[in-house]
């Protein structure tokens, strides 16, 4: 922390999408740096050109060198890449796959030494930043890999109305049924549940999961995967653990008769399953978060909408909201720890009674 403020490291994404417009919407609001630091690591050029393309005229960066030297009053940039990079807007391209890694391993960089307290990653697209270098499908598993946690966090998509994490994520859908085990519905199960403690203050959380096939199996009618390893995971979740996990409940009427509101949160097998139903309730406001990892890591619910890139046209609330998280959850974390360091002993009740018959 610089200042008693919590340093916010933000990247860049792709540099021909709408990233760097929320980004520049949401920190023209000077208010924000009531909460935070917010420190970019991306380019003064890239950002002077977006700033151009969506005509805002009343804001600017602070160009700094290291997070060490953000100005606690300004919004910060670190010049991550070449003077040679070129915008070319609504367009995936190789050089803009290749910025918005640079700008991302540099910010955890930073992030591993504490230089930054929170990452919010702006959107990247998935199909440009793939190499041998950066064998990833996305931010969570490269989160998983660069700190050792593979399998071990949760992609958890968090809204008003609705928090879902995933069983599987980034997978082709055939891959699913024999990816969902009792091993892993329960060590996601385990994730969302401390998670919903730590980072959000419920103190007994209630879990619903989902089924795998369609009315989540109809007693093995439709398939076996819920009778051999979503049940006998909740029931050992519920039973041996005593987490409040209930189900699993066929995706289709949870969602649609509202059942969903009954619970903290909703334990998706995999990625569609979970996401159709979250972005159809908070697709301007939903924001992705990992879960289980030794820092906090947010981001916008949305991807990089080449479509109305330089538009002047995308929305920053998802964005804004990536950003507020991520303050939340570390202040969360901060108490949450701070309360449960030194709990209070615990006595023996017989022992510390009636004394007089010794």
């Amino acid at each position: 922390m610089l200042h008693n403020k919590i340093v916010a490291g933000i990247t860049q994404g792709d540099i021909n999408g709408i990233s760097y417009e929320v980004i520049m919407k949401t920190l023209s609001d000077p208010r924000i740096n009531e909460f935070c630091i917010p420190v970019v690591y991306g380019s003064p050029k890239v950002a002077a050109y977006h700033r151009k393309a969506v005509n805002l005229t009343n804001f600017s960066f602070h160009h700094i060198h290291a997070a060490s030297e953000a100005n606690p009053k300004k919004a910060n940039i670190i010049n991550c890449v070449s003077d040679d990079i070129r915008v070319e807007l609504g367009k995936s391209t190789a050089m803009a796959g290749e910025a918005s890694v640079v700008s991302l391993e540099r910010a955890v960089q930073d992030l591993k030494t504490g230089r930054v307290d929170v990452l919010v990653t702006g959107p990247i697209n998935k199909h440009n930043v793939y190499s041998e270098s950066f064998p990833f499908p996305g931010h969570t598993e490269f989160f998983e890999h660069t700190f050792g946690k593979e399998g071990e966090s949760l992609m958890f998509l968090i809204g008003e109305q609705l928090r879902v994490g995933l069983v599987t994520g980034h997978i082709p859908l055939a891959e699913v049924p024999q990816t969902v085990t009792q091993e892993r519905v329960r060590e996601k199960a385990r994730i969302m549940e401390a998670s919903l403690r730590r980072d959000f203050n419920i103190r007994k959380p209630r879990i619903a999961v989902l089924g795998v096939n369609p009315h989540a199996g109809d007693d093995g009618l439709l398939g076996h995967e819920e009778i051999d390893q979503v049940i006998p995971a909740i029931k050992e979740l519920y039973e041996k653990e005593d987490l409040l996990v209930f189900g699993p409940y066929p995706a289709d009427g949870f969602f649609g008769s509202g059942e969903f509101k009954k619970f903290d949160g909703v334990l998706a097998m995999y990625h569609d399953q979970g996401l159709s139903s979250f972005k159809a309730l908070n697709f301007h406001k939903g924001v992705n978060f990992t879960a289980g990892l030794p820092f906090v890591r947010t981001s916008p619910g949305h991807g990089t909408a080449y479509d109305l890139a330089g538009a002047g046209k995308a929305s920053p609330e998802s964005f804004r909201e990536a950003l507020f998280m991520a303050i939340d959850i570390f202040r969360n974390r901060q108490s949450y720890d701070e309360i449960t360091q030194n709990p209070l002993p615990s006595y023996n009740k017989q022992h510390n009674g009636d004394q007089g018959d010794s």
